[in-house]
């Protein structure tokens, strides 16, 4: 428990107080509920900006931010609709929209995976913030009665706008094509009696986790090198440092040169490859996050393809992995393989 994650706290215990203040009758009642509810709802930006300063993003913070967030916008809404300040109708909706994404996190949860806030996430907070502010303060203003509802009405579409764009964000997570691809990957390479090995840069081993997932995978999966650094893919995969100077890291030529890698290295019939900028920013390049290359080597050359995917860290990952199963099957049935899991945008072979 850091002060980030006391500071989100903070917001779920000036619920209770706000509870007094709206449904109190005494002098002033309403001005200090929207002093208490603009306090409670600025340690919202305050708890993320010194999380971020102080290296202290936690999984906790990521999963209690956005709960805090959604207990404390619809607990005050639920107040304001007891007292017939607002329709019913508007909290189904965001209430609805809340549940779907409780969903989500819940079913990522269970796959040990915790997803942060998109950018329209936080976009959908500010507009709810912003749309119950201007409900208590017509209270004792009623000349704010038409920016109130004109407020309600632009958080309700940012409402459903962001519960469309993480659905859409982390669609992966409901898809089971990705494990059909493990097996049908397997069988090609059990039946042709071909091997496998893996170089991984930004996924760190989780491509390789997901193959020895598969029982009996020992008999066509070599291993893999985690090339983490520059160092790594110099020294174990034999990436040339003129081309990692010259290229970068995160480049066609560098998932070519480290799929060869993990071929020759591990003495493998096929070496597949991933590297990428997986986020939450760009390590100090100006390439965007979720560019992503991946490579597959194997006695008839290589093939590589470029990727840019829009999800949060995770999940940027996850699709490389899929990216890479998909490339692997690619290669092996000469037929472009088309995931329902997986509906990134594939660029022409580099």
């Amino acid at each position: 428990m850091n002060l980030p994650n006391l500071l989100t706290l903070s917001r779920l215990l000036a619920i209770p107080v706000l509870a007094v203040l709206l449904f109190g009758r005494f002098p002033a009642h309403d001005q200090l509920a929207a002093l208490v509810f603009l306090a409670a709802s600025a340690t919202d930006t305050l708890d993320g900006t010194l999380a971020r300063r102080r290296r202290q993003v936690t999984e906790l913070g990521k999963f209690l931010d956005p709960l805090a967030d959604k207990l404390f916008i619809l607990s005050v809404l639920i107040f304001l609709v007891a007292q017939q300040e607002l329709p019913a109708w508007v909290v189904v909706v965001i209430f609805g929209r809340e549940m779907l994404i409780t969903i989500l996190r819940s079913v990522t949860a269970a796959q040990g995976q915790v997803i942060a806030a998109t950018p329209f996430g936080k976009t959908k907070t500010v507009t709810q913030v912003g749309a119950v502010l201007l409900l208590i303060l017509a209270r004792p203003y009623p000349q704010l009665d038409l920016l109130a509802l004109i407020g309600i009405g632009v958080a309700v579409v940012f409402t459903v706008w962001s519960g469309l764009d993480y659905l859409y964000r982390f669609r992966h997570v409901f898809g089971g094509a990705p494990a059909d691809m493990v097996a049908l990957l397997a069988e090609d390479l059990e039946r042709h009696g071909l091997t496998l090995a893996t170089a991984e840069s930004c996924t760190g081993g989780g491509l390789g986790a997901r193959l020895t997932e598969r029982p009996g995978s020992s008999r066509w999966f070599l291993g893999g090198v985690v090339a983490y650094s520059n160092v790594t893919k110099r020294d174990l995969l034999g990436v040339e440092e003129a081309l990692l100077e010259r290229q970068g890291a995160v480049s066609a030529e560098a998932a070519a040169a480290m799929a060869r890698g993990a071929r020759r290295r591990l003495g493998a019939d096929l070496g597949v490859s991933i590297t990428g900028i997986a986020g939450p920013d760009a390590d100090g390049t100006d390439k965007p996050v979720g560019l992503t290359y991946v490579a597959v080597a194997s006695g008839d050359g290589e093939q590589t393809r470029r990727f840019v995917f829009n999800g949060d860290r995770h999940a940027n990952r996850q699709q490389a992995q899929d990216a890479a199963l998909r490339l692997l099957l690619d290669v092996r049935t000469g037929v472009r393989y088309n995931s329902t899991a997986l509906d990134a945008p594939v660029q022409e072979p580099c």
